[in-house]
């Protein structure tokens, strides 16, 4: 049950990022136009106050952050309830305390009319978020008076940090690219408060982080192979290559066709995606073992 409340936590950090790309390719970031409230002495959308279907969609998902909170609140009930190991109620308390800062960050977006580094700064904490509940998933499974041991050699482990530090490289320079662009979030405004840079040179900038990442994950996979590390960081890898592929599949879809709303929310689900895979193949070097059980000689 357990590593159930998990996987849903994990599935609502990455799922909200997608609803929250969707308020913004429909323009309706500003349907609410304050914060808790939806209008100036209203909690709920006011009839003729915004359009309809804006109000609704930004409220909706206004209302999704009690569901994400209500399954970290969930979860750290069940950490502590069975007497969990320190690591993973830190794990648990982070996402919730996440959840509670990406809510004021979310107001200080509309505050701000939706600045596009103040959106920046709203999608890059939920990566941060989608990670942490990745962990949490993963060392759930992992017994609590299991000894700490190295699965394959700490260089590869090292250059799997790297590759995820490449990783913060493309997610970054993917808000620069969408604070450049022409989805602000709110139908109302056109290129006010975008961010003042070359669109395609920053796509293209963009693009490169992406290759080197891919190129740093494949070593990372071939390594493993070469190093005989257990099968299931090997299948953690090919996932996770895989799901690179289809990311990079959609961001040149995007590129040619001029970044069409619908693929948006799919290009920020991916990132979900292959942020949760990069975890989960990180926590692959290291895991908690009983000392009756045989884990592999690494170097």
């Amino acid at each position: 049950m357990q590593r159930i409340l998990a996987l849903i936590l994990l599935l609502c950090q990455g799922g909200i990022t997608v609803t929250g790309s969707i308020v913004r390719v429909t323009g309706s970031g500003l349907g609410c136009v304050t914060w808790p409230n939806c209008h100036p002495g209203s909690l709920v959308p006011i009839k003729g106050a915004a359009p309809l279907v804006h109000q609704v969609i930004e409220f909706g998902n206004r209302l999704l952050t009690f569901v994400v909170a209500a399954a970290a609140v969930a979860t750290i009930v069940a950490m502590h309830k069975a007497k969990r190991r320190k690591e993973l109620k830190v794990y648990a308390w982070l996402g919730l305390f996440g959840i509670v800062v990406q809510a004021l960050i979310g107001a200080l977006s509309v505050i701000l009319k939706l600045s596009w580094w103040s959106v920046a700064i709203h999608f890059l904490p939920s990566m941060v978020l989608v990670w942490i509940a990745a962990l949490l998933y993963s060392r759930i499974a992992e017994p609590d008076e299991g000894t700490p041991t190295r699965l394959f050699p700490a260089a590869i482990r090292t250059l799997a940090v790297v590759a995820a530090v490449a990783l913060s490289l493309v997610l970054l320079t993917g808000t620069f690219v969408t604070g450049s662009g022409t989805h602000s979030g709110d139908a109302g405004v056109g290129m006010e408060g975008r961010l003042g840079v070359d669109t395609y040179g920053m796509a293209v900038i963009h693009a490169i982080c992406m290759y080197v990442y891919l190129a740093l994950t494949l070593v990372v996979v071939f390594l493993l192979h070469r190093s005989d590390a257990p099968k299931a960081a090997k299948k953690a890898g090919w996932v996770l290559i895989v799901c690179i592929i289809v990311q990079w599949a959609i961001g040149v879809i995007q590129f040619y066709l001029h970044i069409p709303r619908w693929t948006v929310p799919f290009h920020v689900g991916m990132s979900s995606v292959v942020t949760a895979c990069t975890a989960l193949l990180w926590a692959h070097g290291q895991r908690r073992i009983l000392g009756k059980e045989q884990a592999p000689t690494v170097q």
